[in-house]
């Protein structure tokens, strides 16, 4: 009898780990900026505390990296998850374990992306929540399934009116699979940095912002919820979307757009502002990779089937996050 418990107890365990899932790529209007502008988390492990200052960025994201990804109002970018740290194929769900919940998307205009700490104001920007369809919430539509359904990647419309400047965008999936008591949320963050500039439409004054943390309480009927029983309605944690935002319907998946046609090795790639040098033909020699490549701080610089740059730069080393999948520049 003991030991059944005890298998029960470590299967629920290994869902609950299969399930970690982190932010780490994105798209522009369908060019692959990979992580070149993320602040990578240093684990795929949740933030669960809505009143930590990890809410804003996850564990570590106060830091910036020296990429900044160039974005244009009203342009297109595509947020991609994934299980593992650097891998970004298709062969797995993008967040398993029955991480069922909202995927929510926001901005918040800094001086500098590079050096912000995500203290400034917070706008909402995207939404992708909930819709019914199950007898009970597990059987519903969520965000989480439109992302496992286009290979961990969701478009997001930057809004035309955007003013230019830098900003952080945040990513965010709530998983609510064990959420009926506070705290059992569980939140996977990432945020870019981007600097909005071009745009044609006239811009609009900033949105009102909220505070990270401040937002969000562990008691909103959004973030504790019990979706193992009938649910009528979801009401998606944190501000409203924007006017000029964007609200995806729940289960409509990626019929069309990067989300739907983008892949990895198989279109352009982009350089993002003040990124690490692109190799060049008889440029000194690293310690594996590239030639002439030097990696900044949380990029990744080593990994099972990663065959990018392994040098970091000056005063940084490579070290194993997630081995043998990922190590990152730190």
């Amino acid at each position: 009898m003991r030991a059944s418990l005890y298998a029960a107890l470590g299967a629920i365990a290994a869902t609950k780990v299969a399930g970690h899932s982190l932010f780490q790529a994105l798209w522009v209007d369908g060019v692959d900026m990979a992580d070149q502008c993320v602040r990578m988390p240093s684990s795929n492990s949740p933030v669960t505390n809505v009143n930590s200052a990890d809410i804003r960025c996850n564990v570590g994201g106060t830091r910036g990296v020296s990429g900044k990804c160039a974005v244009k109002p009203g342009s297109t970018v595509t947020i991609e998850m994934h299980a593992q740290p650097g891998d970004r194929s298709c062969g797995s769900e993008a967040i398993g374990g029955a991480h069922y919940g909202p995927v929510n998307v926001y901005m918040s205009q800094v001086p500098d992306a590079s050096t912000a700490d995500g203290s400034t104001p917070w706008y909402k920007i995207f939404a992708d929540s909930w819709s019914a369809k199950g007898s009970v919430g597990d059987g519903d539509n969520w965000g989480t399934n439109d992302l496992n359904s286009c290979c961990g990647k969701m478009d997001v419309p930057i809004p035309a009116d955007t003013p230019d400047g830098d900003y952080l965008l945040r990513a965010e999936v709530i998983a609510l699979h064990t959420a009926s008591s506070a705290g059992g949320a569980q939140f996977y963050v990432s945020c870019y940095q981007i600097t909005v500039a071009g745009g044609s439409a006239r811009a609009a004054a900033l949105p009102a912002g909220v505070s990270l943390p401040g937002a969000l309480k562990s008691s909103d009927p959004g973030i504790q919820i019990n979706i193992h029983a009938k649910i009528s309605e979801y009401v998606n944690p944190g501000p409203d979307v924007i006017a000029s935002g964007t609200t995806k319907v729940a289960g409509s998946g990626c019929a069309s757009g990067c989300a739907k046609t983008c892949s990895v090795g198989s279109g352009p790639v982009g350089t993002a502002i003040g990124a690490a040098p692109k190799p060049t033909s008889g440029a000194g020699s690293g310690a594996g990779g590239e030639v002439g490549c030097a990696q900044s701080r949380y990029q990744q610089c080593g990994g099972e089937g990663y065959t990018g740059c392994t040098t970091c730069a000056d005063g940084l080393t490579c070290q194993d996050v997630s081995a043998p999948y990922y190590s990152q520049c730190a």
